[in-house]
């Protein structure tokens, strides 16, 4: 995911991929605007590739790198 100088909104999208340098993955994203999300919960993305967020059902993919 791409760091940038603004927040972004949370969960502005229902898929992300996502590289090693954002792991321990959490939804939402250290950069995600976090008033009008849900709780942060931390994904176990490093064994498959790939994690669904329990809350609003976005879907992270881990980057090969």
């Amino acid at each position: 995911m791409k760091k940038s100088d603004e927040h972004l909104p949370a969960s502005a999208q229902k898929q992300y991929q996502v590289s090693a340098k954002d792991l321990p993955l959490s939804c939402p994203m250290p950069d995600m605007i976090l008033w009008n999300a849900h709780p942060r919960v931390y994904l176990p993305i490093e064994k498959t590739g790939k994690a669904t967020c329990p809350y609003c059902g976005t879907l992270y993919t881990l980057a090969k790198s």
